[in-house]
């Protein structure tokens, strides 16, 4: 489009090599770090008349709205972005360049899909056959690579709606480099968007696993998952998994077998998905963090996973701790009797 070759051709599936690529990741897109090294040349790519933009509103975003049960994101040409906003949005960030050499930009406005958004009102939207999403909701109906590119959208938007002032003296902050940092005005100091590790284990000890029901959200919903927690530092995936076992559990563990990972940008996580040898089977929970813990047989979880259960619920194929779960259950990991 504009003399770049964007470096797409690797899929999904080459990225992904498990058997089914976890939602939030697969994005198919090149993320342009050549093109992220000249300013002026990002600041045109951003507004050119090839730029496609995904609009967000208090980071839900906006997709088709004409089917229920499956849809696209919402992009819209950057004459019509500008048409249905009206004005500036909060934040611009560029995402990268797709197949056909069009420049992707993601833009966060004010509102939210519970609360609609007075620069993007419903009754403009709907003439474009667009709707508000919660982003949640959206990636069960969006396509996988999309749910990718919604993750980068969506955790970097974020990041820089909170990092405007500079941690170092407290002056304002302005992006750069199309959004792969910010830097200050006023000691010249560079910050980086972060992106928290959190460790989520499959507790096993052969036939049984264990899995637990966090204080907040997992309580709310009456569903039990596979423990977690954000990493510390000087940490590594073993020894953080073997920690935040004993910490929410009083469980000691031994061998620890990786499964596979998933972005999870709510705000900006990645998720270290695996399985583990329990060594002891008395379970002391803290009840501080935890409503729940407890060991499931292979037969409940099976029914669960089927949604058969009438005492297990666990999470939806979304999240990595369904795919963590149905490995176990189905005998495609955490076998450690041979291992």
């Amino acid at each position: 489009m504009f003399g770049y070759q964007p470096k797409t051709e690797i899929g999904a599936e080459i990225l992904n090599p498990i058997e089914t690529p976890h939602t939030f990741a697969g994005n198919p897109i090149d993320r342009g770090d050549t093109l992220r090294r000249d300013e002026s040349e990002i600041a045109g790519l951003m507004r050119s008349d090839s730029t496609q933009v995904l609009i967000l509103a208090g980071l839900d975003p906006l997709i088709t709205s004409s089917d229920d049960t499956t849809a696209n994101l919402g992009w819209l040409n950057y004459k019509s972005a500008n048409e249905l906003v009206g004005s500036e949005p909060i934040l611009a960030s560029f995402l990268g360049i797709d197949a056909e050499g069009n420049p992707l930009v993601a833009w966060n406005v004010k509102g939210s899909a519970r609360h609609g958004s007075e620069q993007i009102p419903e009754s403009a939207t709907a003439k474009l056959n667009l709707k508000l999403c919660d982003a949640r909701e959206s990636a069960t109906v969006i396509s996988g690579e999309e749910t990718g590119i919604l993750s980068q959208a969506r955790a970097n938007l974020g990041w820089h709606s909170t990092h405007l002032f500079c941690a170092r003296c407290g002056d304002p902050t302005e992006m750069r480099r199309g959004g792969l940092m910010r830097q200050c005005t006023g000691c010249n100091g560079e910050h980086f968007p972060r992106t928290d590790p959190v460790i989520i284990t499959v507790v096993t000890d052969g036939d049984r696993c264990i899995l637990g029901q966090s204080a907040g959200r997992l309580s709310a919903m009456k569903m039990y998952s596979a423990l977690a927690g954000f990493m510390d530092h000087g940490e590594s995936m073993e020894e953080a998994v073997r920690r935040e076992v004993w910490e929410e559990a009083g469980i000691r563990v031994g061998r620890v077998q990786y499964h596979s990972t998933q972005p999870w940008p709510f705000p900006s996580s990645l998720m270290i998905g695996s399985h583990c040898e329990a060594l002891t089977t008395n379970v002391d929970m803290d009840d501080f963090e935890m409503t729940d813990v407890r060991w499931w047989s292979r037969e409940e979880v099976l029914l669960a996973l089927a949604e058969k259960s009438e005492v297990l619920r666990v999470p939806g194929p979304i999240a990595i701790a369904h795919h963590l779960i149905k490995a176990w259950a189905t005998g495609k990991a955490g076998n450690f009797r041979t291992s």
